[in-house]
């Protein structure tokens, strides 16, 4: 159970990677329009606030790739509940697909570590 909370926790981080490389740098290119829904203007117009939520991402997916190397389980639940309310937040005030991509992964990886 140990290496399938791992591989969880692993994945999640390198969702969170991606996430980055889109807010912080695929923002204003068509990838990143077509995963946020955005167009060009509205693109242009939240590249600064983007790059600081793909920032916030970054440091999620730091955590979580801290609590592997540490072998850490106060690491991984403490990052892993960090995803989740951000999930959870995300899924209310901005869009409902947040809910599976974000926090469902993060509930399945907490669930894991847990019984780990």
């Amino acid at each position: 159970m140990s290496l399938a909370a791992n591989i969880g926790v692993a994945l999640i981080g390198l969702l969170h990677v991606y996430i980055l490389v889109l807010e912080m740098f695929l923002w204003e290119k068509p990838a990143g329009r077509r995963a946020f829904g955005m167009t060009r203007e509205q693109a242009a117009a939240t590249k600064v606030l983007a790059g600081n939520q793909g920032l916030y991402n970054g440091f999620l997916a730091a955590g979580l790739f801290w609590g592997l190397a540490v072998d850490g389980m106060a690491w991984k639940v403490f990052f892993l509940l960090c995803v989740l309310v951000a999930g959870l937040y995300g899924t209310a005030t901005a869009s409902r697909k947040i809910l599976f991509i974000q926090a469902v992964p993060a509930a399945i990886g907490m669930a894991l570590v847990l019984l780990a």
